[in-house]
């Protein structure tokens, strides 16, 4: 037996906009400069990677990334300010809550360490 934490940001309707998804996103946006790549490696559409990114950038009241159209120079996308803070106080926050659930984990079951 194991615990696991997952951590889930939900907006005031009660609606997810921030987890592990869009932080991975946002992460691969940072990595590779695009959003279309970042959606691609993980498998989603752009489409579904848009309407993520929009749902927390409405929730939050920030844009998160900023994003070049293609063309001649191609396009692409950066994380803006609030958006690597968002990232780097989300992984600190998630860190901690699985350090928290583990040490909780060990008091509360013992036999199962």
């Amino acid at each position: 037996m194991k615990a696991v934490t997952r951590i889930l940001f939900l907006d005031d309707e009660g609606e997810k906009f921030f987890g592990e998804g869009p932080y991975r996103l946002l992460n691969g946006v940072k990595e590779s400069g695009s959003l279309r790549g970042s959606a691609m490696m993980m498998g989603m559409s752009y489409t579904k990677a848009l309407k993520l990114l929009n749902h927390a950038e409405k929730a939050l009241g920030c844009p998160l990334t900023m994003r070049a159209a293609g063309g001649k120079d191609g396009g692409g996308s950066s994380l803006t300010p609030e958006g690597e803070e968002l990232i780097r106080r989300y992984e600190a926050y998630r860190d901690a809550c699985v350090q928290a659930n583990q040490k909780l984990f060990c008091e509360f079951f013992p036999d199962q360490e």
